[in-house]
C-alpha cells in the first residue's frame, strides 16, 4: 500500500470518528454574541455614540437574530434524524413539540415586556401575541418537523416564493386592516404588534434551512473528507448566489408598483415612500443613525439592510451559509481551536439560557459608556456571562434553565410513550 493511500485512509478514519459538527455550535455562539453586544450597546452607549449602534447593526444584522433563527431551524434536523433509529415517530414528534412549546411560552412572557418598552399598550390577552425571536424559534421547531415531509426542491421553491410575495401580502393586509375585521385579525396573526421576525416572510427560513440541515446530517453520518469538502462547496456556492440575489434581484417593495434592486437606497419619509416602521421595525435605525454628533444625515437605508424585506431575507440566508461554510472549513476540516473558538462553542451549547439571562444585566449601565470603552466593556461582559453559565452548568447541572426544562419534559414524555 502506498504512502498516499495510507494517508487517505487515515484522513477518512479521522473524519469518520467525528460525529458532531462543532462549527454549528460555534456559529450559534457567534450569533448570540452579536445579539448580546447589540443589546448592551443600545442600552449602555451614551447619547453621543448611540448612532454608531444604529449604523453598525443595520449592516451587521445578518450576524445576529437572522443567523440565530436560521441555525435554530436547521438544528431541528439533528434532533429528528439522530433519534429516528432508536425512537418512534411519535416520540420524536412529542420531543420536538415539547421543545418548541417551551420556547413559545417563554416568548409569550416576553411580549408584554417588549410592548411596555416600546410604549405600546394592548389589552390582555392580545398583548401576549407577537413574533419576537423566541416565539418564532419555538414555532420553527414545530413547523420544521412538518417541512421535512416535502422534498428538497419543493421546500426550496416554496421558500423562495414566500419571500418574493410576502411584501405584497403584508402591504394588502396593512392597507385594509382598518376596513375589514377579518383582514385585521389576519394582519394581527401574521404581522403582530411588534413584528421582530413576523410569520411572513420568516416562515421561508424553515423551508430553506431544513434543506441544508439535511446536507449537514448526511455529511456527519458519512464522516469522510470527501463528504466534508462536498458540503463546503454546497454551502459556499449557495451562499454566494443568495447574497448576490439579495443585492441585485428586483423585488416589488411595499407600493406594489415600485420595483427596486436590493442595494437601492430607501428613505421611508420621502415622497411616495410607503414603508412604515409599524410593519418593518428595522427602519427605526435610520432615525438613530441620523441623531449623531457629526450632523451628517444618512439619505436612507439599502433595502437589503431592512429586516424582513425580500432583499434582506435572500441576503441574510446567503450570509448565513457563507459564515457556516467558512467556520466549517476552519473548525471541522482544519481542526482550528483556541480560547475564543471554545468560548463561542460553549455559548452555542447554552444559547437559549444565555439569551434570556443577558436581559437581567441590561439596566445596570443605562447610557453610561462612551464608545472608547466599548471593547473592554463587551469583553468583560461576555467573560462574566460565560463564567456565570459555566458555574450554572458545572455545579448546578443547569437546573431551571430552558435547556433543562426541555430535556426534563422530553424525558418524561419518552418514558410515558415507552410505558
Amino acid at each position: 500500500m502506498s504512502t498516499l493511500e495510507e494517508n487517505l485512509i487515515n484522513d477518512n478514519e479521522e473524519f469518520s470518528s467525528k460525529k458532531r459538527i462543532a462549527s454549528i455550535d460555534f456559529v450559534k455562539g457567534l450569533a448570540l454574541g452579536v445579539i448580546i453586544w447589540a443589546h448592551a450597546a443600545l442600552s449602555w452607549f451614551d447619547n453621543d455614540w448611540r448612532y454608531i449602534y444604529g449604523f453598525l447593526f443595520s449592516f451587521l444584522d445578518f450576524l445576529g437574530p437572522s443567523l440565530f433563527v436560521f441555525l435554530s431551524a436547521l438544528s431541528v434536523i439533528f434532533s429528528i434524524k439522530r433519534k429516528k433509529i432508536a425512537s418512534s415517530d411519535k416520540t420524536i414528534r412529542n420531543r420536538i413539540f415539547t421543545r418548541g412549546l417551551v420556547i413559545i411560552m417563554i416568548g409569550v412572557l416576553f411580549n408584554p415586556i417588549s410592548l411596555f418598552i416600546e410604549n405600546k399598550s394592548l389589552p390582555f390577552p392580545a398583548n401576549l401575541w407577537g413574533w419576537n425571536i423566541l416565539m418564532f424559534i419555538g414555532f420553527s421547531q414545530i413547523f420544521s418537523y412538518y417541512a421535512l415531509k416535502f422534498s428538497k426542491i419543493t421546500r426550496a421553491i416554496t421558500g423562495f416564493v414566500v419571500i418574493f410575495i410576502s411584501p405584497w401580502i403584508r402591504q394588502i393586509l396593512f392597507q385594509f386592516k382598518d376596513i375589514n375585521a377579518g383582514v385585521n385579525i389576519l394582519h394581527f396573526i401574521i404581522t403582530s404588534p411588534l413584528p421582530q421576525v413576523p410569520f411572513l416572510p420568516w416562515i421561508a427560513v424553515c423551508f430553506i434551512s431544513t434543506i441544508f440541515g439535511e446536507y449537514l446530517f448526511e455529511t456527519m453520518m458519512k464522516g469522510t473528507k470527501e463528504a466534508y469538502f462536498r458540503l463546503l462547496r454546497i454551502f459556499l456556492t449557495c451562499g454566494v448566489v443568495l447574497v448576490l440575489t439579495g443585492l441585485f434581484i428586483w423585488i416589488p417593495r411595499l407600493g406594489l408598483d415600485q420595483w427596486e434592486p436590493g442595494w437601492a437606497i430607501l428613505n421611508p419619509t420621502s415622497t411616495g415612500g410607503t414603508i412604515v416602521s409599524a410593519e418593518y421595525l428595522h427602519i427605526n435605525l435610520l432615525e438613530l443613525m441620523n441623531n449623531n454628533v457629526i450632523n451628517y444625515q444618512f439619505p436612507g437605508m439599502a433595502l437589503f439592510t431592512i429586516r424582513s424585506s425580500g432583499h434582506n431575507m435572500f441576503f441574510n440566508l446567503g450570509a448565513a451559509l457563507l459564515i457556516i461554510g467558512i467556520s466549517f472549513y476552519y473548525i471541522d476540516i482544519k481542526n482550528k481551536q483556541n480560547i475564543f473558538i471554545k468560548m463561542l462553542i460553549f455559548f452555542g451549547k447554552v444559547s437559549l439560557s444565555l439569551f434570556l439571562i443577558q436581559y437581567l444585566f441590561l439596566p445596570l449601565y443605562l447610557g453610561q459608556f462612551p464608545i472608547i470603552f466599548a471593547p473592554f466593556v463587551f469583553a468583560a461582559y461576555s467573560g462574566f456571562l460565560g463564567l456565570l453559565m459555566y458555574i450554572w452548568q458545572k455545579f448546578f447541572n443547569g437546573i431551571g434553565s430552558p435547556e433543562w426544562m426541555m430535556s426534563t419534559l422530553g424525558s418524561r414524555g419518552k418514558k410515558k410513550n415507552n410505558t
